[in-house]
Parts: structure tokens; C-alpha cells; sequence
């Protein structure tokens, strides 16, 4: 299965996004990729609320998912939106949600972010996602290409028994787009996601935001970058580097027959009295 990571830098202004991720979409899609994959909040990143109230949307309405489906049918492709923030209806809060689409265009599967990035990096660096977003509640596993994929967001991958349960659920392959930190990405970026995928002898892909994010409105984020493919022997495939653009990958999907024969942890697991 040939693959692209698509890394990029999201202004808080969809259209402009939308332009920048059809680009690289075709561009992957050139690049023979069965399966495309962009990042967390593909069409905005934004620190306001005001700003977020302003520009985004319900899924019904949201611009880049209907033109995204429209990209998927008409270059034949899987595409899976690594997130989108959406106004829900009834709600006061958004949701952070994945999207899976098929190559005629249809939505085969949807994931909304169930851990909420709420954390004090430093003094001067503190996020409190769950203020803005809705956590969901249900884990994902949908098939992609003929093989199942667990769908995760960004913080999502700090809680190990979610991967667990999608490898047990079948998922082949681990999706964890992101908008990571610098600082913890630096940090912990790289180490966790091979965890993921040795724990549970899968291939993990994690396209990732990159660089210092455009705003209209409030402060400026910035996002670490490095979006990863990794194998289920935890060996990086690629690093995307801090720019943005694409990256193609070509999955030996056998390899995860071999691993888990050669290692077979999933196998191994028992229920146990917690402290």
C-alpha cells in the first residue's frame, strides 16, 4: 500500500487551508498514493474562540469536507482528514473530528478526539482543549484500502490501552494526525508513536501541523512537526522535517503477519486486580 503524509501549516482561515490541502492532496495523489492523510485541524487552527465561532462550521456545512469528498471521488483515492473543528449542533463546545473517505466519495467512518489536551507546558504555555471541544466517547477501527486502520488524534496516542483495544479490534494500521507542541514534541513525539506500534505490531501513521501558525485573531501557534510513518518493528519509515509538503510511503503490509508471528504480545494478554 503506497501512502501519503501530507504535513502542513494551517492558517486560522479555511479557505486559504483548503486551497494549500487540495494542492497537496493531488500531489500525492500523483505520487500514486492509494491512501492520503492529512493532519489535526486541517481547516483551522486558531487559539480564539471568537475567531472559531466566526469561521467554522456544522458538518452539513463544512467546505473543506464536502470539497475534500468531491477531491477523493474525482482522483480515486482514500483520504482520511485527520481532523476537522466543527460546530455541533445544540452544543457549546466543538468537536475535533477525523474523517475517513472512500474513493467514491462517501464517508465511511468518523472519529471524534476523545482525550482533550489539557495541560500546563510552562508558564507561558498552558492549552485547555476540553473549554473548547466535546471529547467523544467511542473508539474507531474502519476498513481503508482493503485493510483496517484505528483512528486516533494527537493526544489521544499518550493513552496506550486505546491502541490496545483498536489491535485487538483488528486495526492493522494506526493513524495519529496531529498538532503537536513543540516542546513535548521534541520531547515525546517520536518515542511515543514507536511505542504505539511495537506494543502492538502495527504500522503508525502521523501526519502532523507544522511551524508557526497564521492568525488573525489572538496568539500564534506554533506546532512541532516530523510527521512519521513507522513500522511494527518501531523502525521510522520517514520524518517529514518542520516543512510543509508531502511524504510517500510504501507499507509492507505482511510485515504485521510477521511481527506479531515473531512477537506475539497481543496474544499475551491478561486481566489482572488493580491496585
Amino acid at each position: 500500500m503506497r501512502v501519503g503524509l501530507i504535513q502542513l501549516c494551517s492558517s486560522d482561515d479555511p479557505v486559504a487551508n483548503l486551497s494549500e490541502t487540495r494542492r497537496a492532496i493531488r500531489s500525492a495523489a500523483r505520487g500514486a498514493a492509494e491512501v492520503i492523510l492529512t493532519p489535526e485541524v486541517t481547516n483551522c487552527v486558531s487559539a480564539s474562540r471568537a475567531r472559531q465561532n466566526e469561521v467554522l462550521r456544522t458538518e452539513a456545512e463544512d467546505m473543506t469536507l464536502a470539497t475534500l469528498r468531491d477531491e477523493a471521488k474525482t482522483l480515486g483515492v482514500t483520504i482520511l482528514i485527520g481532523s476537522l473543528a466543527l460546530k455541533e449542533e445544540g452544543e457549546d463546545r466543538f468537536v475535533n473530528r477525523s474523517f475517513l473517505i472512500d474513493p467514491e466519495g462517501n464517508v465511511t467512518a468518523k472519529y471524534d478526539k476523545i482525550h482533550m489536551f489539557d495541560v500546563q507546558i510552562s508558564e507561558t504555555e498552558t492549552y485547555r482543549e476540553s473549554a473548547g471541544y466535546k471529547p467523544g466517547s467511542k473508539a474507531v477501527v474502519a476498513e481503508a484500502a482493503g485493510e483496517l486502520i484505528g483512528m486516533t488524534i494527537c493526544y489521544d496516542v499518550r493513552f496506550p490501552q486505546l491502541y490496545r483495544d483498536l489491535a485487538h479490534a483488528g486495526a492493522r494500521i494506526l493513524t495519529v494526525p496531529s498538532a503537536f507542541s513543540p516542546e513535548t514534541g521534541a520531547a515525546h513525539w517520536q518515542t511515543l508513536l514507536c511505542a504505539r506500534a511495537i506494543e502492538n505490531g502495527c504500522f503508525v501513521l502521523a501526519p502532523a501541523q507544522s511551524g508557526a501558525h497564521t492568525a488573525s485573531v489572538g496568539r500564534r501557534r506554533r506546532s512541532y512537526g516530523h510527521s512519521l510513518a513507522i513500522d511494527p518493528w518501531g523502525r521510522v519509515l520517514s520524518d517529514g522535517g518542520e516543512a510543509a509538503g508531502v511524504t510517500l510511503i510504501d507499507l509492507d503490509m505482511p510485515l504485521v503477519d510477521d511481527v506479531r508471528r515473531r512477537l506475539p504480545s497481543l496474544t499475551h494478554d491478561r486481566t489482572y486486580e488493580r491496585p
